[in-house]
């Protein structure tokens, strides 16, 4: 019986198809708008049975991830971005921008900073892109006055790896719709649901399961999801690198893979040079920049731990980088390694801290800020 209805409406469907007026039926005359016959069925019960899937895959795919830890998560990108960056345009002509790769974004934390001086900083440090681009920017805009603190990652900074510089690009030229899709996701989507963060995408799961090896497939393990981040850039280490040693592990694998590379021949070991000449040719010239208008910069190398510190003191040695950056630069600098005070925190994948020692860490960089170089929401360094 279902098999005789089912064909019965399907020839009743072709029929009225196959005698559906066309333009060749008509020649001379203008098409009218075309009317297609819609097939007798249970709509309705067809809509809610989908929307009852698609909220029961969804409801499982949202479980499953709170279970494994993940909490919800302002998406850190370009739009997110951008939103900062406007603000020293509408309002924070005179505030103190943090410009950096990710350890200032780990590490100094805005409301400890707040607290302490009464004004909170404008983050737009950038996870695993150098800063050069951000500094030079403020140095291009006649309108900042504020004050700048440049956070250095050795292996970031004087490689120039700026994997995220085309969000000043995107910034530059953010279009309305941009700007209202991002509006209405951090307003109906980021802060409720858990999984919508890149590491969780489906493909992206999909992509790093256990498959065979095959030859030519690239093996090398992408950087995991390590934080949470709040509407304003404010961001915290996610507590599963603190309290899962499985995970710690993996956040540290990653970082290792290039630690143990060959030493480099003598042609990658001048065009390494070549390169560190330039990042620091690039800083001396935005920091003059600045420095015209009376802009202080103040470079910090934030602390690693580890044989992440290992092996930046190994590929990149201070007294060829850092020393040399302050010497052609001009600008004062802080090293982790010259105060007790910035050391010996916890840092569970050798690069960032927990979110508890972020705070102790920011109140200290702080204290020794104002120690050093006067206030800084006043006019020093």
């Amino acid at each position: 019986m279902p098999s005789s209805i089912f064909s019965s409406r399907h020839t009743e469907v072709s029929e009225a198809m196959a005698t559906r007026a066309t333009a060749a039926d008509r020649p001379g005359v203008a098409q009218p708008v075309p009317q297609r016959p819609v097939p007798n069925l249970p709509w309705r019960g067809m809509f809610f049975a989908t929307t009852a899937i698609a909220l029961l895959l969804v409801g499982g795919w949202e479980w499953y991830w709170r279970d494994y830890g993940v909490v919800p998560s302002y998406r850190d990108d370009s739009a997110l971005w951008a939103i900062q960056r406007r603000r020293i345009d509408a309002t924070g002509r005179e505030a103190t921008v943090l410009v950096a790769s990710s350890r200032i974004f780990f590490d100094v934390q805005l409301p400890v900073w707040e607290h302490l001086s009464g004004h909170r900083p404008i983050q737009l440090a950038i996870v695993g892109t150098s800063p050069l681009f951000a500094l030079e920017d403020l140095a291009d805009d006649p309108n900042f006055r504020g004050r700048v603190l440049v956070g250095i990652a050795p292996s970031v900074f004087f490689s120039g790896h700026e994997h995220r510089s085309g969000w000043l690009k995107d910034f530059r030229h953010q279009s309305p719709s941009d700007r209202a899709g991002k509006w209405l996701s951090m307003h109906l989507v980021e802060p409720y649901l858990a999984f919508y963060d890149d590491d969780f995408a489906l493909f992206t799961v999909l992509k790093r399961q256990g498959w065979p090896a095959r030859p030519g497939l690239d093996s090398y393990t992408e950087v995991r999801k390590l934080s949470n981040t709040e509407a304003d850039r404010n961001n915290r280490m996610w507590s599963k690198l603190e309290d899962d040693a499985q995970y710690r592990a993996l956040a540290r694998r990653v970082w290792a893979q290039n630690f143990n590379d060959p030493p480099p021949t003598a042609a990658e070991a001048a065009e390494n040079k070549r390169t560190l000449d330039t990042q620091i040719a690039r800083a001396a010239a935005a920091v003059a920049k600045l420095r015209g208008r009376n802009v202080p910069v103040l470079f910090l190398r934030e602390p690693s731990a580890g044989e992440f510190l290992a092996f930046e003191q190994r590929a990149f040695p201070r007294a060829t980088t850092w020393d040399v950056l302050l010497a052609k630069t001009g600008a004062p600098g802080i090293h982790f390694e010259d105060y007790p005070e910035l050391q010996g925190f916890n840092m569970p994948e050798w690069s960032h801290m927990t979110g508890a020692d972020a705070d102790r860490f920011t109140a200290a960089l702080y204290a020794v800020i104002e120690r050093e170089y006067g206030r800084p929401q006043g006019v020093h360094w």
